[in-house]
């Protein structure tokens, strides 16, 4: 079984889903997880894991991401994006100034609640949202908080004299779980305009940028070569925040079998270390105060 991170460049039109089924077929593993979903209209980073590395799909999803994107102001839609059907105009607003969209973009950094769209994988009372949408019914949503490390103007707006529309750029620095789609609607509701997100990018995730990622036709390359381990990131990669501790070799023999690690052996304050033995990335260990001890949180690579 193949272990590592990939990072795959996701291209528009694909699911994440599709995704990790046409990486098992070129791999040919089944379990492969992606860490942090990407709608079909989106393309960018999406860090795949393979074989044991998918233990750290949380710690990816938890590191930060940065979107690059735009938004058109004049209309809003059923989906927030391109994709759905247009449900309010107003094509009549006066353009914003780089200066009102900069204040009304810096309105939104912070820890802030959102309210997933519709056509969205939340699941309210076993059902996804986007199955409620598409069967014409509503239902309430949850509130979610979302933390926005920065939100800024990218370049000049574009307004659009035939269309009566202003597109703007941005880049956005988020937590998980922030949908960007409804960052696009709501920057345009502190206006009293409608909006989309019109275009999207996922350029930095898990730590991977979008120079790094490696597109299907590399993979499929690489695997017919023989060449994938040249692709295949370790699970360090993931875990790279966290202390790293060499085993000795009777460490490692205890270490196998799940045993506690005593504070004297670790020689770290820190919550979680990570413990590598033979220049691999072994287990993730946490600090336990009652028991005085560092024990087994995250498991991998005990072959």
């Amino acid at each position: 079984m193949i272990t590592g991170i990939i990072p795959l460049y996701k291209p528009l039109g694909m699911t994440s889903f599709d995704c990790i089924s046409k990486m098992r077929h070129i791999i040919h593993q089944k379990r492969i997880g992606h860490s942090g979903t990407l709608d079909p209209n989106v393309d960018g980073v999406l860090p795949v894991c393979l074989g044991h590395a998918t233990k750290v799909v949380d710690f990816l999803m938890a590191s930060g991401k940065i979107y690059r994107g735009s938004i058109t102001l004049g209309f809003s839609t059923t989906t927030e994006d391109l994709d759905g059907e247009i449900i309010a105009e107003n094509y009549d607003f006066k353009p914003l100034t780089d200066k009102q969209i900069q204040t009304g973009l810096n309105n939104f950094v912070g820890n802030i609640t959102q309210i997933p769209p519709m056509f969205s994988a939340v699941k309210v009372n076993g059902r996804r949202l986007y199955d409620y949408a598409r069967h014409g019914e509503t239902v309430e949503r949850p509130k979610r908080i979302a933390r926005i490390d920065y939100f800024k103007e990218l370049g000049q707006s574009i307004i659009d004299e035939k269309t009566h529309t202003q597109t703007i750029f941005f880049e956005v620095g988020c937590g998980k779980g922030t949908y960007v789609r409804t960052l696009a609607v709501d920057f345009g509701k502190k206006f009293g305009i409608p909006a989309v997100m019109s275009q999207l990018t996922r350029i930095k995730s898990g730590g991977f940028t979008l120079d790094e990622t490696v597109t299907f036709e590399q993979l499929e390359k690489a695997s017919q070569n023989g060449e994938l381990a040249s692709l295949i990131y370790p699970i360090g990669k993931a875990l790279e925040n966290y202390v790293k501790i060499n085993l000795t070799d009777q460490q490692w023999s205890r270490i196998k079998n799940g045993a506690f690690l005593r504070f004297n052996e670790v020689n770290s304050n820190d919550e979680f270390v990570l413990l590598c033995y033979d220049g691999v990335d072994r287990a993730l260990y946490e600090r336990s105060e009652e028991k005085q001890q560092y024990k087994p949180f995250k498991m991998f690579n005990l072959d």
